[in-house]
C-alpha cells in the first residue's frame, strides 16, 4: 500500500509540473491582463481601426530599448512590415504565432500580447534569425539575432 501511495504522489507531482510548464509556455508572463490608458489629450485609435483605415497608429516607445527608424531596417524587414500592415498573406506558417517574451527583454505583458513575424535572411535555407514582434498596442520590435536583442521600430510618417 505504501508503494502505490508513492506512485500516486509521484504521478500527482508530474501532473502539476506539466500544468505549470504549459501555463508558463502559453502565458509567457503574468496571468493577469494588463490594460493601457491613453495619455490625457490624445486620441485613441485601436490597432484594428487603424488597420481598417489603412494607417499605422503612431506608437510611443513603451520600452527602454533603443529605437530604429523603419527606413533604416533591412529591405526584407520593411517588406515584412508592409505584409503586417496588410494583414498578410505571410510566407511562413509560423508568422503571426504568439511570442512568449521568455527572454524578458520586451515590456512584460500577459500571454498572447505579442505576435512574431519572420524577416527573411538572404542566403539562409530556413527562416533565419531575424524577426519582427508586434504587440497588441501596435508597438513593433526588430531582432536581428533571434531574440538576443531588440530595437523599437519607429514607423515613418
Amino acid at each position: 500500500m505504501n508503494r502505490s501511495r508513492s506512485k500516486l504522489v509521484a504521478f500527482a507531482g508530474l501532473v502539476i509540473a506539466v500544468v505549470v510548464l504549459v501555463v508558463a509556455m502559453v502565458g509567457g508572463g503574468s496571468l493577469t491582463a494588463q490594460t493601457t490608458t491613453p495619455e490625457p489629450g490624445s486620441t485613441s485609435t485601436s490597432p484594428t481601426a487603424a488597420a481598417t483605415a489603412g494607417a499605422t497608429p503612431a506608437v510611443a516607445n513603451p520600452s527602454s530599448l533603443p529605437t530604429i527608424n523603419a527606413s533604416q531596417l533591412p529591405k526584407e524587414a520593411r517588406q515584412t512590415l508592409a505584409l503586417i500592415a496588410k494583414g498578410g498573406p505571410y510566407p511562413y506558417d509560423r508568422d503571426g504565432v504568439n511570442f512568449g517574451n521568455f527572454e524578458g527583454l520586451l515590456p512584460k505583458k500577459s500571454g498572447g500580447f505579442y505576435k512574431e513575424y519572420t524577416v527573411p535572411t538572404p542566403g539562409e535555407s530556413d527562416r533565419g534569425a531575424r524577426r519582427i514582434i508586434v504587440g497588441k498596442d501596435s508597438a513593433k520590435y526588430y531582432t536581428p539575432d533571434h531574440y538576443e536583442s531588440f530595437k523599437f521600430i519607429v514607423e515613418d510618417k
